[in-house]
């Protein structure tokens, strides 16, 4: 059992409304300067920049979780981490599957860049990639089920697409087992107002800019022994998805 820091939310340069300089290996290495050791790539509605990040998370020595940000029906965002790639594309390839599609206007959002993982452009999606899918807010954990994922509400103390600001509460079903506040601050506030004692909490930047990568990041223990990357992944995802380990 160790204490890890992390960051699970950060974007790629394939969110339009994030910086083309958060590059996989970008990411990564301002992830290794901030002394941050789990980071998830979390881009909006797509986890197609995950293969890229797994490349350079591991020139950096970090330990990657491939993720996404997807938005509900209600437009609400829920965070969405996998123990592995593969499951993190196949989750991407269901999702694909309820956009509702339509162009990219670059001039007015900003690119969608696809990397590999020496950051160079591979591709592009055309597709706005940040409005609500058809998926609703109580699908979402069935959904993220199928592929051993965890799912929780993001950004829960912001006005923005968080679910209490749109729902007016935090609902009692579907139960999260966990909630992420964007500020540490309100943890004791928000613990206690809309009962989250019996949850796991996470505090993690939303990172659309590398300026926004935290050096003061939370940390969490997660078993580790005996140690690989893939042992701490998967633990967190199970402790994320209220296991007991």
């Amino acid at each position: 059992m160790s204490l890890y820091t992390y960051d699970l939310h950060v974007h790629s340069c394939l969110s339009p409304c994030a910086d083309n300089d958060n590059t996989p290996n970008n990411l990564a290495g301002f992830a290794a300067l901030n002394n941050i050791q789990i980071m998830a790539l979390t881009d909006h509605n797509s986890s197609r920049n995950c293969p890229a990040f797994f490349t350079a998370a591991k020139r950096y020595g970090i330990i990657p979780i491939p993720g996404m940000e997807l938005t509900t029906s209600e437009d609400i965002h829920v965070i969405c981490l996998f123990p592995t790639l593969e499951e993190a594309l196949s989750f991407n390839d269901e999702v694909d599957t309820r956009r509702i599609r339509f162009k990219n206007n670059k001039e007015i959002f900003g690119d969608q860049l696809i990397l590999d993982g020496e950051d160079e452009v591979i591709g592009e999606e055309e597709d706005f990639l940040t409005n609500a899918t058809t998926i609703s807010y109580e699908e979402v954990p069935e959904i993220v089920e199928k592929y051993r994922g965890a799912c929780y509400p993001a950004h829960i103390d912001r006005e923005a697409n968080g679910v209490i600001a749109i729902l007016g509460t935090l609902p009692e079903e579907p139960d999260y087992p966990s909630v992420e506040l964007h500020f540490a601050k309100n943890i004791e506030a928000y613990t206690e107002e809309f009962h989250l004692q019996d949850k796991q909490v996470v505090v993690s930047s939303d990172a659309h800019y590398l300026q926004d990568l935290r050096e003061d990041n939370e940390s969490i223990e997660i078993p580790d022994e005996p140690y690989s990357g893939a042992l701490v992944r998967e633990n967190l995802i199970r402790i994320l998805r209220g296991e007991k380990i």
